[in-house]
């Protein structure tokens, strides 16, 4: 039986989202979500770029508009919602937290691979010494061992975390290797387990069930599924089955509607629909932000983009190693000519 008062959910649209729209948000887009989910009720706000703190580069994809302007409007806006960021070391570094906290974000996700948790034990502890909640993020888990994970985890409790995501990043896994991690967790940890879902293999709604019934009391979702692939676990779907469950999270089931039909909908440049670049991804196990950029690589070099998906997945390439898309692309190119 979950009880239903622990279940938190944030909502990453205006993170995970921004990968979709290719980080190109606007302030008054954002706030005009941002309001809309704040009277729906929706508990946390995650908002930076798609590649979380500092990611708007040439290598991730420039920000239309400063993530700090746009932390600041979501705060501006929010009368009981709290606003969240990602942090990815090596990308992110305390600074922007140390800013993005003096704007008012109340938790941050720091975020590793999850073979790499000790990169974020200096980011734990300073958002902890600055009042954040401060959680662990440790994407790409459908590639690790259950041993695995559950050790990496334990090093982000260790440096302070209060909760530790389990992210399948890649949409690649199933509700079976979901309730086997969460429950791994679960009975490991002093802290709280989250998940994060994404939906390459149209699974997400049900990974996140599962989920939630090991234990899971941190989720994420996505309104409209707007998010990196084919999206995250859909928000105001979300809501609505939990409510035929019975759990009751306190977030208006029609204003989440509301907010997908009339706010977010009109915004998507495309559907997210699972196609077969974000399928095929969920089936090489690729992190999820890796689509656009293998589809951008693909007509450069005259390739199928599903070619490059499935090489990378091969050489278990991780986020933060974008600039490896191109080799591949190039070095498959390369093949190619040499079979003509």
């Amino acid at each position: 039986m979950v009880e239903n008062k622990l279940i938190k959910l944030t909502e990453v649209c205006l993170r995970d989202g921004s990968h979709a729209v290719a980080h190109q948000f606007t302030e008054d887009q954002v706030r005009n979500i941002v309001r809309g989910l704040d009277d729906a009720g929706m508990h946390y706000i995650e908002v930076s770029h798609g590649d979380g703190l500092g990611g708007s580069t040439i290598q991730y994809g420039k920000s239309l508009v400063d993530e700090m302007t746009l932390i600041e409007a979501a705060v501006d806006e929010c009368k009981k919602s709290k606003v969240a960021v990602l942090l990815i070391p090596g990308i992110g570094t305390i600074n922007e937290l140390k800013q993005a906290h003096g704007l008012g974000a109340k938790l941050v996700r720091v975020a590793t691979h999850s073979t790499e948790a000790d990169v974020s034990a200096q980011h734990i502890a300073k958002a902890r010494e600055l009042g954040m909640e401060a959680l662990g993020f440790l994407m790409m888990s459908h590639s690790v061992s259950v041993e695995k994970l559950v050790e990496q985890a334990k090093l982000m409790e260790s440096y302070g975390a209060e909760a530790v995501y389990v992210t399948d990043s890649a949409g690649a896994m199933l509700p079976n290797d979901v309730r086997e991690k969460i429950k791994a967790l679960r009975q490991s940890l002093d802290i709280e387990v989250g998940f994060h879902a994404h939906n390459n293999l149209s699974v997400a709604v049900a990974n996140t069930i599962a989920a939630i019934e090991e234990g899971a009391t941190r989720i994420d979702g996505s309104v409209r599924c707007l998010g990196a692939g084919a999206g995250n676990t859909q928000t105001e779907v979300l809501v609505a089955v939990l409510d035929r469950m019975g759990i009751d999270v306190g977030i208006d089931l029609y204003k989440m509607m509301d907010v997908a039909e009339n706010i977010v909908g009109p915004i998507i440049p495309g559907s997210q629909e699972i196609r077969k670049g974000s399928l095929v991804m969920g089936y090489a196990g690729v992190y999820s932000s890796f689509l656009l950029h293998a589809e951008r690589a693909g007509r450069r070099f005259g390739l199928d983009p599903r070619d490059i998906l499935v090489e990378l997945g091969k050489r278990k390439a991780i986020g933060g190693q974008e600039d490896m898309i191109l080799d591949v692309a190039a070095e498959l190119a390369k093949k190619d000519e040499m079979r003509v």
